[in-house]
């Protein structure tokens, strides 16, 4: 499974600038609230948004949590397939190969 501790720029950014982060954070979980998703439906969204824009680390970050809330591998990989028609075959292997590091565990 995945790793529960954070990068070490995440670490980094939050020991520079505490209080940015905190906001960040506070963003993140309010955004949350809002509606009635799930936490792995919210997580596989939040995944497909960082294949499309092409963030390796976010594409790390959101399988790790997409993982952790419960949902299968074969759902996330499904989740960036059902992409292909809209960002291109291109990106979504890029996107396949960054949720390969965290499921083979070397991220």
């Amino acid at each position: 499974m995945a790793s529960t501790h954070p990068p070490k720029l995440y670490s980094l950014l939050k020991e520079r600038y505490p209080e940015y982060m905190d906001a960040v954070e506070s963003l993140g979980k309010v955004t949350k609230k809002q509606g009635p998703l799930k936490e792995k439906t919210a997580q596989l969204i939040q995944l497909a948004a960082s294949v499309a824009i092409r963030s390796e680390g976010a594409v790390h970050s959101h399988t790790k949590r997409a993982l952790e809330a419960g949902a299968e591998k074969d759902e996330i990989y499904h989740t960036l397939i059902l992409l292909t028609s809209t960002i291109g075959f291109p990106n979504v292997v890029a996107g396949m190969s960054w949720v390969d590091d965290v499921i083979r565990g070397s991220k």
